[in-house]
Formats: C-alpha cells, sequence, structure tokens
C-alpha cells in the first residue's frame, strides 16, 4: 500500500489517470450526457459551429462532432489497449526462449525481430492492414504483429540480465525446472520495464490506429473512429477547422495523458530514478 500511495504522490501520475478516467467514463456515459445519436444524419443542421446545443459543432452531415468524439474513444482506447495485448503477447513467446535459452535460437529469433524493425512501425503496420482489409479490427491487428520485435526485445534483454541471478542459481540448485524459473521466478521480476513499455506503446498504438483510419486503411465510415473523423474533415479544413481540431486534440490529449503514467511508473519503478 505504501508503494501504490508513493505513485499516487507523483503529480504526473494523478493527472494522466485523472485524464484518462475522464475520458473513460465520458465514453462510456456519453449516451447520457448528450441527447444525440452519432450516425443519425441531420442535413438541416450541417456544419454548424461550436454553440450551447452542439459543444463541438455539427460535421457535414449534421452529426454532432462532440458525441462522435466521445464514442470514438471507445475504438481508440481499445485499439491501443488490444493491440498492446497482441504485441506484448508475442513478445513473451520469442523473448522468453530467447534470452533464458540462448544459443541458437537466440541468434535465430533474434534475426526475425531485427529483419522486422529494420522496417518503420507505420510502414509495417500500413502493409499489413493492405494484406487484412480495412476493418474496425485491423488497427489493433496490425499495429500488435508490428509492435511485437519492441517487446521480444525487451523481455530477451531482461531474462538475460536475470537467469544468472543468485536467486535463479538457487532455484536451479533446488531442482526447480526450467519452466518454473522463467514464467514463475524471472518473468516476476522482470515486470516492471514490461509494464512501462506496455504503457507507453499504447500511446503510439492510439496515433498509428488513428493514422490507418485517416488513410482509409482502418475503421470505414461512418464509424466515428478520431482518425476517420480526420480525413473527413480535410475538406472542410479553410472553412470548418474545427472538424479537424477536437478529434486531433482528442488524439493528443489521450496521448499525452498515458505519457504521463507511463513516465510515473518509469520514475516510481526504476531505482536508479528513485535514489535522485
Amino acid at each position: 500500500m505504501g508503494s501504490i500511495r508513493q505513485f499516487f504522490r507523483n503529480p504526473s501520475a494523478v493527472a494522466g489517470l485523472a485524464i484518462l478516467v475522464a475520458i473513460t467514463l465520458a465514453c462510456l456515459c456519453s449516451s447520457w450526457i448528450v441527447p444525440y445519436s452519432p450516425y443519425d444524419q441531420n442535413l438541416q443542421e450541417k456544419l454548424l459551429q461550436p454553440s450551447v446545443l452542439h459543444f463541438m459543432g455539427t460535421d457535414e452531415f449534421g452529426r454532432d462532432v462532440f458525441v462522435r468524439i466521445l464514442v470514438g474513444a471507445k475504438y481508440s482506447l481499445t485499439s491501443g489497449f488490444v493491440s498492446v495485448l497482441l504485441s506484448l503477447a508475442g513478445g513473451l513467446l520469442i523473448g522468453i526462449p530467447a534470452g533464458y535459452v540462448g544459443g541458437a535460437l537466440d541468434k535465430g529469433l533474434m534475426v526475425v525481430c531485427d529483419i522486422m524493425l529494420a522496417f518503420p512501425g507505420i510502414l509495417m503496420a500500413m502493409a499489413l492492414a493492405m494484406v487484412i482489409g480495412p476493418g474496425i479490427y485491423t488497427p489493433m491487428i496490425t499495429v500488435g504483429i508490428s509492435s511485437i520485435p519492441v517487446f521480444a526485445r525487451l523481455i530477451r534483454a531482461q531474462f538475460l540480465t536475470l537467469r544468472e541471478a543468485p536467486f535463479v542459481e538457487a532455484m536451479r540448485a533446488a531442482g526447480a525446472g526450467d519452466l518454473r524459473i522463467a514464467l514463475k521466478h524471472i518473468l516476476p521480476n522482470a515486470l516492471g520495464p514490461i509494464l512501462v513499455q506496455s504503457t507507453l506503446r499504447m500511446g503510439v498504438a492510439i496515433v498509428t490506429a488513428a493514422t490507418l483510419s485517416f488513410l482509409g486503411l482502418g475503421a470505414q465510415p461512418p464509424a466515428p473512429e478520431w482518425g476517420t473523423m480526420l480525413n473527413s474533415a480535410r475538406t472542410y479544413f479553410m472553412t470548418s477547422a474545427y472538424l479537424a481540431m477536437f478529434p486531433g486534440l482528442a488524439i493528443t490529449v489521450s496521448v499525452i495523458a498515458i505519457n504521463l503514467v507511463g513516465d510515473a511508473l518509469r520514475d516510481h519503478l526504476d531505482p536508479k530514478l528513485r535514489e535522485r
């Protein structure tokens, strides 16, 4: 409990968590906050400037932008969370045997990771998206796969460091099997950096997913995904800039909040930083 209280003494952690909680509650309660549908069109109210009735204005089809951004948070936050889970699972499957077993297995797996890392993450995600085809789930899958090498190398490095630790040698001497040592003793001690990396990668995943949707490779209209909303706003940028400003601001605020939490976790879990 003392460790948790110390974490919440960090202003960055509190600010980031407060923003994320507010966004999550707002998107979950969107149907009660504003009595507008994110899909119903009303051409008589199209392209209305922000007002009391429409806090962030309306789009080219008369749909309330505020409601669409709230609903779109579900797509973006889910994309970030699911893609990180997918990349973390793949990273564990590659990084644990590479770091614990070593040798030829380590070299072979790292060659595959190096080849994947040779391509920028967004380009690999775009290539995978074109193969899979556009859809709501496409950004989750493509971003998750493209981020696997990042987690694999991190987990491998942690296992390389910890596999020769005294407590591991003691477990071997006690007759513990390799699988038990790797999963029950080494992995829990490596969770700190993995947790920090997972948090920070969520921000990257949200931006990448929005980019894919902006390019037409992710969620498709009329889904109120933030990247899709930005794509639709291009035509009206000079006359109705708010159509692009609010979705872009939503992406920016969400990523900043996630990064604040990630930085606070890094400061809290890194002993060297805590000593400063």
